[in-house]
């Protein structure tokens, strides 16, 4: 059956746990936080939620799959590439991004300083207007793994249209 809408929607979500550090990547910032986080790559959950959620509105899986933890051309990657690719493949395959809404999960750090920041490196990397960017963070109040401070969360809605 041929795809008749002209929309596709994609949601995402990613997780780590915090460890040694200084900083956290958050939507492509480095924001200073008294830990770091274990990953593969720089581990930031803005930008891995936020492929994810392409991925999925294009049903072609998820970040694991196009870069696996186990292949060390990615240890230590900017996630910003995973970005380009994510939004490389939307092209190829005649979508863009409408907008995007992510969501941080955490205790800390705060967010809210860095949030515009994040917006404008997201919007740059997808190629859209920044106010079609939406970064914004929640806590758990206390409950559960963020709560008690043992890692950030982040999770990401994508509308993509017919380029």
């Amino acid at each position: 059956m041929p795809d008749t809408l002209n929309i596709r929607i994609g949601q995402g979500f990613d997780v780590h746990a915090f460890g040694e550090g200084g900083h956290v990547m958050l939507g492509g910032v480095r924001v200073p936080h008294d830990r770091g986080v274990l990953a593969h790559s720089d581990g930031d959950v803005v930008l891995h939620a936020l492929c994810d959620a392409m991925l999925g509105a294009l049903a072609l899986g998820d970040i694991g799959r196009h870069f696996p933890p186990s292949d060390d051309r990615w240890k230590g990657a900017d996630s910003i590439m995973f970005v380009h690719h994510c939004e490389q493949l939307l092209r190829e395959r005649g979508w863009r991004v409408g907008n995007a809404d992510i969501t941080v999960i955490c205790e800390r750090p705060k967010v809210g300083p860095h949030a515009w920041a994040m917006c404008e490196q997201v919007a740059t990397a997808l190629g859209i207007e920044t106010d079609a960017v939406s970064i914004k963070a929640t806590t758990t109040e206390k409950l559960g793994f963020t709560g008690r401070g043992e890692g950030i969360a982040a999770q990401a809605v994508v509308l993509l249209v017919k380029a």
